[in-house]
């Protein structure tokens, strides 16, 4: 059993930065790959970004790619999501998950994820 809380939400001017953190309870942290998801009002949740278990191997959606940056510190049972260069449209609930042997293209896809955060909202302004 994992249980995720996600943290480091909150409103920026469009250009600016924030950074997410996740935290993660329970010993087989570092058994997962985690993602990063979000859902603004009225659509459907999407893929931002995938991080393996050793943090070896990311995945990012082409809407932020070069943008944000995934990492993780198993040690800290914590896996970041640091968002550059913010545009109005990437306002959301923003959602991490972890899931077992999940890599690559099917990180993407929410149904490979076995835990999910609460969420936090990220509102960046025009």
């Amino acid at each position: 059993q994992v249980q995720l809380v996600e943290s480091g939400g909150g409103l920026v001017q469009a250009g600016g930065s924030l950074r997410l953190s996740c935290a993660a309870s329970g010993r087989t942290f570092s058994s997962y790959a985690m993602g990063w998801f979000r859902q603004a009002p009225g659509k459907e949740r999407e893929f931002v970004a995938s991080i393996s278990w050793s943090g070896g191997s990311t995945y990012y959606a082409d809407s932020v790619k070069g943008r944000f940056t995934i990492s993780r510190d198993n040690a800290k049972n914590t896996v970041y999501l640091q968002m550059n260069s913010l545009k109005p449209e990437d306002t959301a609930v923003y959602y991490c998950a972890a899931g077992f042997e999940v890599a690559g293209p099917l990180s993407a896809k929410a149904v490979m994820y076995d835990y999910w955060g609460q969420g936090t909202q990220v509102t960046v302004s025009s």
